[in-house]
């Protein structure tokens, strides 16, 4: 694991604790707002991201910090994606479940370093479930290293996120993979979603936006599994790169079909 594994983890857990779950299932609808239609921020959000910042950059001091709602107010903090060091920080992953009231959402934390992923870490407020990567060492699940597993099933499980593509392509892509795979719903959340191929629970999944903040900690974990997740031509995700659409399997064997199937 990594040497900050335990300090982040630490962070991560007391903004938690303290910045969100306060507020599940207790938002006014104040409490709410929209950054632009459908998306959406809470105050959780913004507290979160506030503690996790300060914490963090008192970890490493020298580094830059990336988060998702600081982007959101100055789109220039994108200009330091590729610094010698950032955190970069989603302070809730989900955030359309977690102001519904409803599960799963997270937190992800992930470290670079020139632009490259050296360090991620996925952790569920409600089940507290932590995963952690590290680059060239490893993906762990609540400090137990892992390897990710297929399902198993005949027709693998894919969860399809489509939600930015436009009305023709979506139906495109859901064409293509019917008689392939069994499609099954979206968590609506990539803290989530990046497990769950891990574990056995879904064997593909599509991602259109590809934002930092949203995978750069999920793809790690995934790789560092033995699963697969790169760009659609097979080319690796770096941060630095603003293209669009993903793969993640649950092994390349399965990565390889779903690009042949969905994206030929």
């Amino acid at each position: 694991m990594h040497p900050l594994y335990q300090p982040v983890l630490d962070i991560v857990w007391e903004a938690a604790e303290t910045q969100i779950l306060p507020f599940f299932r207790k938002l006014e609808a104040h409490d709410i707002q929209e950054k632009t239609p459908g998306d959406l921020v809470t105050v959780a959000d913004r507290g979160s991201e506030l503690f996790l910042s300060e914490k963090l950059a008192a970890l490493l001091p020298d580094a830059s910090i990336i988060g998702e709602e600081a982007v959101a107010a100055d789109a220039s903090l994108m200009d330091n994606i590729g610094a010698d060091t950032v955190w970069i920080i989603d302070p809730i992953d989900g955030t359309g479940n977690f102001a519904a009231g409803r599960e799963p959402f997270g937190i992800l934390i992930a470290l670079t370093e020139a632009g490259e992923t050296v360090a991620g870490w996925l952790y569920d407020p409600l089940t507290r479930r932590i995963c952690h990567a590290h680059l060239g060492h490893g993906a762990y699940i609540d400090g137990e290293k892992i390897t990710a597993r297929e399902s198993g099933e005949d027709l693998p499980i894919a969860a399809l996120s489509t939600l930015f593509l436009d009305e023709e392509d979506r139906a495109k892509v859901i064409a293509k993979a019917e008689g392939h795979f069994q499609l099954v719903d979206i968590p609506r959340c990539a803290a989530e979603q990046y497990p769950r191929l891990v574990l056995g629970t879904n064997d593909v999944s599509i991602f259109e936006r590809t934002l930092p903040w949203d995978h750069a900690a999920g793809i790690l974990f995934l790789n560092e599994a033995g699963g697969k997740a790169a760009r659609v031509d097979d080319s690796p995700y770096k941060v630095t790169d603003q293209r669009t659409g993903l793969i993640g399997a649950a092994s390349p064997r399965l990565w390889d079909k779903a690009a042949r199937i969905l994206y030929d």
